[in-house]
């Protein structure tokens, strides 16, 4: 990196947990990486806060109507930056000259435009937000063979899985998995705060236990997600797309250590892992860097003094929302975008107090139910499609009224 320019660097989601990460690691190697588009959803405070910090040439507000807000507190704290708003500015920043390399950490549905328009804008797409290739992963990897760009994953898991392969991701066009003798992908999971209870035991957990992960500090839609294993059924359909594994090569173990970050099982019985402390910030490293490594402000892992690691079998009868993500998968077409959508509206209703934490899987299983998968043709029609199944959730929710 001596004598060349430092990555321009466009964190969609800054005010998240994986923005907060990457701010960490890229204020660790000023000579490399420069923060030069931010964006928030609604935090005007923490918007402002880490434009101070950092400097950005852009600052973006998906709500406009707090545009005018943020450019008074930035005028105030003395930033001297672009500001602009909505969700047409969002897509605009991803695929803006102001940046190379897009984080794209927006949580949920509302990230897709922005992460499709990164991709064919070539960027180096650093992807946090699993929803946008859960629901147009087809779309996506059609986006990124326009565009001419590289996508490395920021999951833990799957910048594990990427680490662990020969050359990164897998082309297609050149024998994908197959050429390089792999057999399965596994993907680990922690287990979340309620591994080992039964359903009676799940019956009346609130919000906030179901947000106490015991490894990860987490936003409270993915804590949700992680504690009913639906995260982990996204992350299955994620690396379904990303390497082009069919669901029947895509395992999942339980790991609480969370040390053990995925492994790749090749055809000669070598199985080969990526391990470190759970901390987003080496994941985020890898990606920033690579194909190259920088200090990541990470604890080394001792193994001498971690203890045993274990492993198990997901429990899938009590948490049912990682067998509705392999049946999604399996269904083919749109049917991950209707569980994505559905999944969502259900973990809205959950921590607003309105449905049980074992009705999470209900209400999604309803959904994928009353529609059938439809091909995924375009965005505009899979927006509809999203639209139609957060309907259907909130009917199922207003029926059980």
């Amino acid at each position: 990196m001596t004598g060349t320019a430092p990555r321009k660097i466009a964190i969609l989601g800054a005010t998240g947990s994986i923005g907060g990460s990457t701010l960490d690691v890229i204020a660790r190697h000023p000579e490399r990486f420069r923060a030069t588009v931010l964006t928030a959803q609604r935090n005007v405070d923490a918007l402002v806060a880490l434009c101070v910090t950092h400097r950005p040439e852009l600052a973006v507000i998906a709500d406009a109507a707090l545009e005018n807000q943020l450019t008074q507190r930035l005028r105030a704290a003395g930033v001297q930056c672009e500001v602009a708003s909505g969700h047409d500015a969002l897509t605009a920043a991803a695929a803006s000259p102001l940046c190379d390399t897009v984080v794209a950490a927006i949580v949920g549905a509302a990230g897709l435009d922005s992460t499709l328009a990164a991709a064919r804008a070539g960027k180096r797409l650093l992807l946090a937000n699993k929803e946008s290739i859960v629901m147009a992963g087809q779309l996506l990897l059609q986006a990124l063979n326009e565009g001419g760009g590289e996508l490395i994953p920021v999951d833990s898991e799957h910048n594990a899985i990427f680490q662990c392969l020969p050359g990164g991701r897998p082309d297609a066009d050149k024998g994908g998995l197959d050429a390089n003798g792999v057999r399965r992908l596994i993907l680990t999971a922690s287990g979340g705060p309620f591994r080992g209870r039964s359903r009676a035991e799940l019956a009346g957990v609130t919000p906030d236990q179901a947000c106490k992960h015991p490894k990860w500090v987490m936003g409270r839609k993915i804590s949700v997600d992680s504690a009913t294993l639906m995260n982990k059924g996204l992350e299955v359909i994620e690396a379904h797309h990303l390497f082009g594994a069919p669901v029947d090569r895509i395992d999942v173990l339980v790991h609480p250590q969370s040390l053990v970050h995925s492994l790749v099982e090749y055809v000669d019985g070598s199985v080969l892992a990526q391990l470190g402390n759970p901390d987003m910030r080496t994941a985020i490293a890898h990606a920033l860097a690579w194909p190259e490594r920088v200090d990541a402000g990470v604890s080394m892992l001792d193994l001498a003094t971690s203890g045993a690691l274990a492993f198990e079998a997901p429990d899938l009868g009590t948490f049912r929302c990682l067998t509705l993500a392999y049946q999604a998968l399996r269904a083919g077409g749109d049917a991950p975008a209707l569980l994505n959508a559905a999944n969502e509206v259900a973990v809205e209703a959950f921590l607003a107090g309105s449905l049980s934490f074992l009705s999470i899987a209900d209400v999604v299983e309803s959904v994928l139910t009353e529609l059938p998968p439809a091909a995924v043709v375009d965005v505009q029609t899979l927006v509809e499609r999203d639209r139609l199944a957060r309907e259907a959730a909130r009917r199922v929710l207003c029926s059980a009224c």
